[in-house]
């Protein structure tokens, strides 16, 4: 269906046109007495492997070929290169990092100098379990995050993910480890006054939302913490109200200017799988860190992190992987919508959405328009078919196929047989894929990715940039 008047999408992108004159601007004031700067705002989206196939596809399946997004009326596009300092193709730490600090690091590094490894001479991981084994000295040195930078102004600062808060995504913004699976280490460095503690973040992160409860909390509470220590209640004991549910989440009131969130142990549910009762969407936790982060009269930073979009995409699940980009959409759309109360016109506030690197979906065949998917229509998820039949287009074999597939992937069968739609568009089928590779093992690709930007200073948001230079865009716009 197309998007209705009343539907988020539509109202998120009539409030873009309606605040276009003016984006970028700031009101003179006449009079001779001095007002306080304006807040400034930047809110920073991350749909984690949301690659133009996919965004493309994800369009199609909830609002059909011609329809569009709320990310497909952003006033200013571009694209960016994602390949990091010694990889073709990125992981997220590396990527992520890249648009925080301005720095090329190499994989699987977070917010390091571009000498640092994650891995010694052997080749062997700077790792023990979840905590890092990282050399005290001569590996590198942090760099400098937009987080920090905003803390640095007396901005409140808030990271909200549907991963764990302590993955790479959300880490880079706050964290600096030569190896991004050193979460403990990494969940360690967001509490004032405690080992381990990032002293660049002054006093804190002041809302932290998402999954990831086990690296905050000791063994002998079913976390994985090594070191006997209960992040949560630290953080309690120092004026961060907590929430484990979205019925703690709905109630929570801090009067601190402080929340964090952590809802599952791991991971939070896809967006087709989530109990709504039990986890609150990500829309409704960009919506409560913005409740929060507001009150601040300096402004503030927000990253807003659509991570499981990749993990759908590792396991060539494209309906799950299509949903949760649909769900990242509609979280762009609340904070479109909210921020035009806030701030009308976007005057001072920087709305920047883009991707951390492709992954190998892609769109096969010529196949009619399918229209978005139904109860009743597989749409882009079903069979390809013929624009003059309808019927399912054979591959050399005679045998359907799909419209879309995988670059490569874990479902590549020695020997193809029939296909049917209502296969290949339930939730939990795995798309074919022309390599090979193990369960969990789609790998990432190495195409640019698409950046939006709306608001203040989202002009200089065009043409092909290098990842690095998000950075100093979003820094100079802000003025950090």
């Amino acid at each position: 269906m197309q998007s209705s008047p009343g539907s988020p999408s539509h109202r998120a992108l009539a409030a873009l046109a309606a605040g276009a004159l003016a984006l970028g601007g700031c009101s003179s004031d006449a009079s001779s007495s001095p007002r306080p700067a304006p807040p400034r705002n930047v809110l920073f989206f991350l749909g984690d492997g949301m690659g133009m196939t996919t965004l493309t596809a994800a369009r199609i399946y909830s609002v059909g070929e011609d329809g569009a997004l709320t990310i497909d009326g952003l006033p200013e596009t571009g694209f960016v290169k994602t390949y990091s300092n010694d990889a073709q193709v990125t992981d997220s730490a590396p990527s992520m990092a890249a648009y925080m600090t301005g720095v090329k690091t190499n994989n699987e590094v977070i917010s390091m100098s571009p000498d640092t490894r994650a891995f010694d001479a052997a080749g062997g991981d700077y790792l023990s379990g979840a905590d890092s084994a990282c050399p005290p000295t001569g590996n590198g040195a942090p760099v400098t995050t937009l987080l920090e930078l905003a803390k640095a102004a007396g901005r409140a600062t808030g990271v909200v993910t549907t991963t764990r808060v302590t993955h790479a995504t959300p880490a880079a913004t706050y964290a600096h480890v030569c190896h991004r699976d050193a979460e403990n280490t990494i969940a360690a460095q967001l509490v004032p006054g405690g080992a381990g503690f990032n002293a660049a973040l002054g006093s804190g992160v002041d809302v932290v939302l998402g999954g990831g409860r086990r690296h905050f909390l000791p063994a002998a509470q079913g976390g994985a913490r090594t070191d006997g220590r209960d992040l949560v209640a630290e953080l309690r004991a120092a004026g961060w109200a907590y929430a484990s549910t979205r019925a703690e989440l709905d109630a929570a009131t801090p009067a601190g200017g402080r929340l964090l969130g952590l809802f599952t142990g791991s991971h939070m549910a896809y967006d087709l799988d989530r109990d709504p009762a039990a986890q609150p969407s990500l829309a409704e936790m960009t919506g409560k860190a913005l409740d929060v982060l507001t009150r601040n009269p300096r402004g503030f930073f927000l990253m807003v992190e659509g991570g499981r979009i990749d993990h759908a995409l590792h396991e060539t699940t494209a309906r799950k992987a299509l949903q949760d980009t649909v769900a990242f959409d509609q979280a762009i759309a609340a904070a479109l919508a909210r921020m035009q109360q806030v701030d009308p016109g976007l005057r001072n506030t920087l709305v920047v959405v883009t991707a951390d690197h492709d992954h190998t979906l892609v769109l096969n065949g010529y196949a009619r328009r399918t229209g978005p998917t139904t109860a009743a229509a597989p749409g882009v998820l079903g069979l390809v078919r013929n624009v003059l039949t309808g019927a399912p287009d054979p591959d050399v074999g005679g045998l359907p196929y799909t419209v879309i597939g995988f670059g490569n992937g874990e479902s590549r069968p020695a020997t193809r047989t029939a296909l049917d739609d209502a296969t290949v568009s339930a939730s939990t089928y795995h798309q074919e894929a022309a390599v090979p590779m193990p369960a969990g093992g789609e790998t990432h690709g190495g195409t640019d990715v698409f950046i939006g930007a709306a608001g203040l200073g989202a002009e200089r948001f065009t043409g092909v940039m290098d990842n690095t230079a998000v950075f100093t865009l979003v820094r100079q716009a802000a003025g950090l």
